[in-house]
């Protein structure tokens, strides 16, 4: 009995590299998109999307793409009223959860805790769960209210990321931007990503103070 049982165990916990990607209604869609891109290649992945109301109105206005460029290839794709889905439980097990964009207002809801939507509730639990959450905020300039909140989110476990591109590989073309800020991102969800050179190594321009 036990032999069965234990084998039974452990394929129930098999599983992909799953990851969370949620989209908010900050500007800031191209790296949505590209980060989107980028996960859906990484070997093994499943990539799951949420996407919150104010998302589906800013996305056409800045890529003139609407959700149905995450259903066509994503694992699942969620919206914000569906609080019933999966990426509300904590017991449900993801590798980590990246907003990009995060809105203001979504930061605002992390910092306190709040789950008024399934991205608010699905970050939350990722944060209670000791798992990774990265927030690409994207605003400026900030208030003390908005930096208090980026602390409080940074205090609970989350990584605060800006959406704050260098310089030092000499971007030629927007491109070249967005990919320097979504291989940064990718850093923290430790996928290997050569999207941008790396200060000091090769194509990067810097050097060494």
């Amino acid at each position: 009995m036990r032999g069965p049982f234990r084998l039974r165990l452990a394929a129930s916990w098999t599983m992909k590299r799953r990851l969370l990607l949620g989209i908010t209604g900050a500007s800031g869609m191209p790296y949505a998109l590209r980060l989107f891109e980028a996960l859906s290649r990484v070997e093994g992945a499943e990539v799951h999307v949420l996407l919150s109301n104010a998302a589906l109105e800013i996305l056409p206005l800045e890529c003139e793409v609407d959700a149905e460029a995450f259903i066509s290839r994503a694992a699942a794709v969620y919206f914000e009223r569906d609080l019933a889905a999966p990426p509300a439980s904590g017991s449900w097990r993801h590798e980590g959860m990246v907003l990009c964009p995060c809105s203001m207002a979504t930061l605002g809801a992390v910092a306190q805790g709040l789950g008024h939507n399934l991205i608010h509730r699905a970050a939350d639990v990722t944060l209670k769960e000791g798992r990774r959450l990265v927030l690409v905020v994207r605003e400026t300039p900030l208030h003390a209210i908005h930096l208090q909140n980026m602390l409080s989110a940074a205090r609970a476990g989350a990584v605060i990321m800006p959406a704050s591109p260098g310089f030092y590989h000499r971007p030629t073309q927007l491109q070249d931007i967005v990919d320097h800020i979504v291989g940064r991102i990718l850093d923290r969800l430790g996928i290997d990503n050569s999207l941008a050179p790396r200060w000091g190594e090769s194509g990067g321009e810097g050097r060494e103070p």
